[in-house]
């Protein structure tokens, strides 16, 4: 069986043909990075009018690589939640489309469970029940995720998403968009404990949110002040931005590794899977890695290729094929998240 799957929920226009043995016949993202940099995020605006230029040709491109016609295709499957509406909409108008030509069946994919399932695509085997923890730059959020189909939210960021705050600290520090991996690079040759930031809610343990808007603020007091807004004429030493942008990392990655297992200790839950853009920070990765050792605690993180935005994690649409969960035609967006989702 052969499903397209289509994501738009964001700032990637994605494609991929997959298999119901999850294998990968092809894939295409096509990243507006350079559409926003000038912006230093995401315009909604922007993003949608984009995807609408790309989607024809991402799609077409993909069954190439693929070496599928239309005619091959089984199912279409498209990310219809949580995500930028325009952008959203986008998507689940090709993929109706593509369903009512075709007459196959129209799958929905909730884009947060379908992070969690590029873990299961590559683990090769069942990685639930898990402990869920999407970290990106809309989302920081804690699931329990009883099955692929099933979440209960733990825990979530009350204000900004960590790569909110990433993009947000490396624009204060003169590094270009996007932030993530901006800051990855700077903080190599810096000291992680440069700067003493607050690490918010860490000690509270009766609570699994996240809070990184504070953080971001600490930041910018310690390098202009308070009252002061423009970062444009600030000139800061290259070994202080090394500095910060590690310090600000380790910050931010004693929170994520801190709520995650605390999460794994509260539930009971031995199995811990990561996904989302900012799962792709290399010390991220490594402390999670290193503080579950000894633990008990397997952990699964989404492989470099599926962290950021892309179609192949739609393969979680596999799993509402085999459980007949078919969408009508008058599917729509839901751009908001929900607290349990099934």
């Amino acid at each position: 069986m052969n499903i397209l799957a289509i994501e738009s929920t964001c700032d990637e226009t994605a494609a991929a043909v997959v298999t119901d043995r999850l294998e990968v016949l092809g894939s295409v993202v096509a990243s507006q990075d350079e559409l926003h940099r000038r912006f230093g995020g995401v315009v909604p605006e922007i993003a949608s009018r984009a995807h609408m230029e790309r989607i024809l040709p991402v799609i077409d491109e993909t069954l190439r690589r693929a070496g599928v016609s239309l005619g091959d295709l089984d199912a279409v499957a498209v990310a219809n939640t949580p995500g930028l509406a325009g952008s959203l909409l986008v998507g689940l108008a090709a993929a109706k489309a593509i369903a009512v030509a075709l007459d196959i069946p129209l799958l929905a994919v909730n884009h947060l469970q379908a992070h969690i399932y590029a873990c299961r695509i590559a683990a090769d085997e069942d990685v639930f029940p898990c402990i869920g923890l999407i970290i990106s730059g809309g989302h920081t959020s804690l699931y329990r995720c009883r099955d692929p189909l099933d979440f209960e939210l733990l825990g979530a960021t009350i204000d900004d998403a960590a790569g909110e705050a990433f993009d947000k600290v490396a624009a204060m520090l003169g590094l270009p968009y996007p932030g993530g991996p901006s800051i990855q690079r700077a903080a190599e040759s810096g000291n992680a404990h440069a700067y003493p930031l607050p690490r918010p809610f860490l000690q509270d343990r009766e609570n699994l949110d996240f809070s990184f808007s504070g953080l971001k603020t600490a930041v910018r007091y310690l390098l202009v002040g308070p009252g002061r807004q423009d970062f444009s004429q600030l000139q800061l030493d290259p070994q202080r931005v090394a500095d910060m942008a590690a310090s600000f990392q380790e910050a931010v990655v004693d929170c994520l590794v801190g709520k995650a297992l605390l999460a794994v200790e509260r539930t009971g839950v031995d199995k811990l899977c990561v996904g989302g853009g900012v799962a792709a920070n290399a010390r991220f990765r490594r402390r999670l890695e290193d503080e579950s050792a000894g633990r008990g605690v397997r952990v699964h993180i989404a492989p470099l290729k599926l962290c950021t935005d892309n179609a192949v994690m739609g393969a979680i649409a596999i799993e509402r094929y085999q459980a007949g969960m078919f969408e009508d035609l008058d599917l729509d967006v839901y751009p908001g998240v929900v607290r349990r989702t099934g």
